[in-house]
């Protein structure tokens, strides 16, 4: 796969974005490395880094202040959608997120919006257990002591 063209699209709220500004560094059938400015600035938000995982399911990024320090990693459960004909990715946000703060501290949010989402047929149930997989294989990770790995593929010296 050449550099595609990267859409994010979430469930909630319903909206598909194309990260026309987001830099890919990288890209080969099982990872796209890319550099990003937040599309929403946020108080102390300012750019960051992100790894899609395309075989896993899940994408990881560094979130970064505008000083370059680390605010937190931010794992999002994550669906791909190839399209070859306009060499386009669609990434599609399946809701469940893990936050890893500096500290090792470890944060699984919003399965809330999972069931949200499934009552109101955003999701189906098949979505919901490809999510529930993906974000478990993501904590076995963590918990085993391999995100270090995971955060090899962006965790660069700033400059």
């Amino acid at each position: 796969m050449t550099n595609p063209v990267l859409y994010r699209r979430r469930i909630i709220p319903e909206e598909c974005i194309l990260l026309k500004d987001d830099i890919i560094l990288s890209c080969d059938d099982k990872h796209i490395v890319t550099s990003w400015n937040s599309l929403r600035p946020k108080k102390d938000l300012h750019h960051g880094c992100s790894c899609y995982f395309l075989k896993e399911g899940f994408k990881v990024s560094k979130f970064c202040r505008k000083d370059d320090s680390l605010l937190y990693w931010y794992c999002d459960i994550v669906d791909y959608d190839y399209q070859s004909a306009q060499n386009s990715l669609i990434v599609t946000d399946l809701l469940a997120d893990v936050i890893i703060y500096p500290d090792g501290f470890v944060k699984v949010v919003d399965l809330d919006e999972l069931v949200t989402a499934l009552d109101s047929h955003a999701i189906c149930l098949d979505t919901l257990k490809t999510c529930l997989m993906r974000l478990d294989k993501l904590l076995q990770i963590i918990y085993s002591g391999g995100f270090d790995k995971l955060k090899s593929y962006i965790d660069l010296p700033p400059g």
